[in-house]
């Protein structure tokens, strides 16, 4: 099941299930959000597959229609943006320590050290994937922003004007709700991008935690349910004519990944701040595809694409330019 959160031109907001060729949305009657039908799930003690199913309506919407006049929203929102945390875990996929190893070479050129990246990876690939009942080893982290930085497909992804970079992160994240015993509920997973300045955690890795601290998209679906072990996507840039410059397939799912889902998520609830009752939690998993290791810098005005068949329709967004000043500190 792929569900779809959206508006209308009367400013009312819906949540519907994608058909199979991803061109209707059937409306899901007495939810206007995600929020509200799976905390409704969650108290009836249904799946939110089965309590959706039985709430379906009888009136179907263009995707196309609703895509174009700028309805989509992200498949899981919370209305205080501070009450949604975005995070997310690195060097998670087999692959993706080679680009971030070049980006943190040791300055004395010690080809035979490894790097702060590369152990991380090494620790992942040794124990990740721990038996049945166990805890695995605790990957890399970091905090993107609250709800107020999540965009939906086709709106455009805004790079502050202090940025270095605005590069795409083709993932696949999980989204969650806090139930009101404190226990985190996943209600499915989305493509996103997670969206980084790769320049300016070139730099120095200590830079990573500056270098996230930016928009990202989710969507346009949730897939309810399991994350299939193996995920195949194409990541792309089109210029500004349309045109791909720059494609990749990317891969992800559990049978690309040195690390469980399971693991990555005890890793990050095990905290007691992220099982606060009623907050939504979006959490970024990794990638191992970068348009930035082939040397590739995207302009404003041009788009990412990923695209993931699994997942429905595919996330584009355009990147723009924030020109917002700085901040004046006033004095109290």
């Amino acid at each position: 099941m792929l569900l779809v959160q959206f508006k209308q031109a009367d400013g009312n907001r819906h949540v519907g299930v994608l058909d199979d060729d991803g061109k209707k949305i059937r409306v899901v009657d007495g939810y206007r959000s995600t929020y509200a039908l799976a905390r409704a799930a969650i108290a009836k003690k249904s799946s939110l597959q089965d309590f959706a199913n039985a709430a379906l309506g009888s009136t179907v919407v263009d995707y196309a229609q609703i895509a174009a006049s700028g309805g989509l929203l992200a498949p899981l929102d919370h209305e205080d943006t501070a009450h949604c945390y975005v995070t997310g875990t690195g060097l998670t996929h087999l692959g993706s320590a080679d680009g971030r190893d070049a980006m943190h070479k040791k300055l004395d050129g010690a080809g035979d050290n490894l790097t702060d990246s590369m152990k991380m990876f090494r620790m992942g690939l040794e124990g990740g994937k721990p038996a049945a009942g166990k805890i695995g080893v605790q990957p890399e982290w970091f905090y993107k922003g609250d709800g107020s930085i999540v965009r939906a497909a086709e709106e455009p992804l805004a790079m502050p004007h202090f940025a270095l970079d605005g590069g795409e992160e083709p993932e696949i994240a999980g989204l969650y709700i806090i139930g009101d015993n404190g226990q985190p509920y996943r209600l499915g997973f989305a493509i996103g991008n997670e969206f980084s300045d790769h320049v300016t955690e070139r730099q120095n890795y200590l830079f990573l935690a500056h270098s996230k601290l930016r928009v990202c998209s989710v969507g346009p679906a949730l897939l309810v349910g399991e994350l299939p072990a193996h995920v195949q996507g194409m990541s792309r840039i089109r210029a500004h004519d349309g045109k791909v410059r720059w494609e990749k397939p990317f891969l992800s799912g559990e049978d690309n990944m040195s690390h469980t889902v399971a693991n990555l998520e005890y890793h990050h609830f095990k905290y007691p701040l992220f099982r606060r009752p009623g907050d939504v939690h979006i959490h970024f998993f990794g990638t191992a595809t970068l348009s930035c290791s082939d040397n590739i810098t995207v302009a404003p005005g041009e788009t990412f694409e990923i695209d993931v068949a699994a997942f429905g329709p595919a996330l584009r967004n355009r990147l723009s330019l924030d020109d917002v000043p700085h901040p004046q500190i006033n004095v109290l």
